[in-house]
């Protein structure tokens, strides 16, 4: 049996407000607020003052249009609705995972200035998990196939890890993670051989 919200939710779905409204707001707001902070499109002086402020006439115009346009595709409204419900979990679990600790710590803990390579590797993870997240709600249509890109490279990694290709690749990645790790090490000793 339905629940009267569960009919609440549908009606709402059918309606559009998961596949246009929240869509359109959500990137109509995000774009104004980049346009207003970064003040790409000019400012307006105000009268009697040498103050300025961002030209909110231009910046609402440019983001209606842009959020009227990702509406219009529905590959984006797609991959919008799939990846931000995976973001948010990603989100409560990352969380959790900071609960889980501040169980185990006395006092209070600053993650950021206590525990810096930790700190980064977490942020590299979140961000390695917010790509494979968009990644994977992303569509292309191969060979008649619907696939999102994250399934094709799996499946051509799988197909070819054997290659000359994937091969290379492989000694490209070590190649330039071994290059970041030698040039940092020796940045970090200048520094202390001028301290």
């Amino acid at each position: 049996m339905v629940s009267p919200l569960g009919k609440a939710v549908e009606f709402l779905r059918d309606f559009g407000l998961f596949d246009v409204i929240l869509p359109f707001l959500l990137v109509f707001t995000i774009t104004f607020a980049v346009l207003e902070k970064t003040r790409i499109l000019g400012t307006v002086k105000i009268q009697g003052s040498e103050e300025t402020i961002p030209n909110k006439n231009l910046n609402s115009m440019v983001s209606f249009v842009v959020a009227l346009l990702v509406v219009a595709t529905a590959n984006i409204v797609r991959a919008i609705n799939e990846s931000l419900p995976n973001i948010v979990l990603l989100l409560v679990a990352s969380i959790s995972f900071l609960i889980l600790i501040g169980v185990f710590v006395k006092d209070e803990m600053d993650f950021t200035k206590e525990h810096k390579i930790w700190n980064r590797a977490f942020i590299i993870i979140m961000f390695i998990g917010v790509i494979l997240i968009f990644l994977n709600a992303i569509y292309i249509n191969i060979a008649g196939e619907e696939a999102s890109v994250l399934e094709y490279a799996l499946n051509w990694v799988i197909e070819n890890w054997s290659g000359t290709v994937f091969g290379a690749i492989v000694i490209l990645v070590v190649v330039v993670v071994a290059m970041l790790f030698i040039t940092s090490t020796k940045s970090g000793n200048k520094k202390k051989d001028g301290e």
